[in-house]
């Protein structure tokens, strides 16, 4: 039986930390990249994806898995787009010169975030017409870089991941829960769905088999946005107050603090992307998903975050 070769990227981050592990108990040999490796990290290639690829990195490849973004509610667009659409169409490029079989690209649901609930969202359903920040546009743009590369893709849209090595949503939330008192839009009764990095991993493993598609991602169980910090509180037994904001008021606030970001340079308390994405509920219909990766979600959100601080809590 051939062993086969993957090349993840941005394999110290978040997902990639999970899914290495999981493609090799799949019987995968795994390639592994990543700009900054840690300590505990020997067998990941140090490599910048903004710059020139090493000429053989994808020699030998079958899937590639790529991972590597610049996640975050603010920054300079310049370097969004330098990783997020820039690098990606480099590396797939490098992907169907080199004959490798399946391109799975991770972009995200960010691209939905508007100023309006949106339930049951499908493939189907347009993007925002405007979006709210540089790391969404440049995904959206990254997704349209893949299909016109010619390798057969999948793209998936995994919807707020969940998990210990999480740079994005958990670390934002447990700063504002430590503070005491977190201002959320309409007092967090949005809804947001979680998910699992388990089950996105899973579902990049499902997705190297399956015909080529898109699809969106998500735990599948929605909670509103304030469960979701009254259980971070509570597993951590920290006292808490909501701070209900009325959205217009948040959204003031949040273009406001922009505005002086843009003078530091440093990430503001509040972006109005955050404020679209806390004070406006978003659910997903995964029909699709299951139908074209054969996956489904198997892991809830209070399992998920229960998981991710316990995790946290032990390093």
């Amino acid at each position: 039986m051939v062993t086969r070769v993957a090349l993840v990227t941005g394999a110290t981050g978040g997902v990639g930390r999970t899914l290495v592990p999981l493609l090799r108990a799949h019987g995968w040999k795994v390639r592994a990249t990543g700009r900054t490796p840690r300590g505990d990290d020997g067998d990941i290639l140090p490599i910048d994806l903004t710059q020139p690829l090493p000429p053989a990195l994808c020699d030998g490849i079958d899937t590639v898995f790529h991972l590597a973004a610049r996640s975050s509610p603010w920054g300079p667009r310049a370097a969004f787009a330098a990783i997020n659409h820039d690098a990606t169409r480099r590396l797939a490029t490098a992907a169907r010169d080199a004959g490798c079989r399946r391109f799975v690209h991770v972009s995200t649901p960010s691209i939905y975030v508007t100023t309006t609930d949106r339930i049951a969202i499908t493939e189907y359903d347009a993007p925002a017409a405007r979006f709210t920040n540089a790391y969404a546009a440049t995904k959206w743009q990254a997704e349209a870089a893949v299909r016109d590369v010619g390798i057969p893709a999948t793209i998936l849209r995994p919807h707020a991941i969940v998990g210990p090595h999480d740079t994005v949503l958990l670390p934002r939330l447990l700063r504002a829960i430590e503070r005491g008192r977190v201002p959320l839009p309409s007092g967090g009764r949005a809804l947001v769905e979680l998910t699992d990095v388990r089950d996105v991993a899973a579902a990049l493993v499902a997705a190297a088999d399956a015909p080529p598609t898109i699809a969106n991602l998500s735990g599948g169980a929605a909670l509103t946005v304030r469960a979701v910090v009254d259980r971070i509180a509570a597993r951590l037994s920290r006292p808490v107050r909501i701070v209900a904001l009325p959205r217009p008021v948040a959204m003031a606030a949040a273009a406001a603090l922009e505005g002086a970001a843009q003078l530091t340079g440093r990430e503001p308390l509040l972006t109005r992307y955050t404020v679209a994405a806390l004070g406006w509920s978003r659910t997903f219909d995964l029909s699709h998903a299951r139908d074209a990766l054969g996956w489904a979600p198997a892991i809830t959100p209070e399992e998920a975050i229960d998981h991710a601080l316990d995790a946290r809590c032990a390093r």
